[in-house]
């Protein structure tokens, strides 16, 4: 069986969003969704599958990593982003 960066799927509540696919993304997230049930031997809704894959996008993003530290870093210290304000 081949290696997917997906394993089964967690039970979560979901939140509803709408998206427009193009035709090739959607007939490769249906063939996704066919081989991990496959590996799984569990049915799997290729829409399922989008919030795992973009976490996992997410995850392994180092410019994503890197930039979400900084505002987190900034936000830690007390400061919001925006400029003091202050008597001149």
């Amino acid at each position: 069986m081949s290696r997917l960066k997906l394993g089964a799927l967690d039970d979560d509540k979901p939140v509803r969003l709408t998206v427009d696919l193009p035709a090739a993304v959607h007939r490769d997230l249906v063939a996704y969704a066919d081989l991990l049930g496959r590996e799984t031997r569990q049915a799997v809704e290729p829409a399922r599958l989008v919030a795992p894959m973009l976490a996992r996008f997410m995850a392994t993003d180092r410019g994503f990593a890197s930039a979400r530290r900084k505002v987190n870093a900034g936000q830690a210290g007390g400061t919001s982003g925006a400029p003091k304000q202050g008597s001149a």
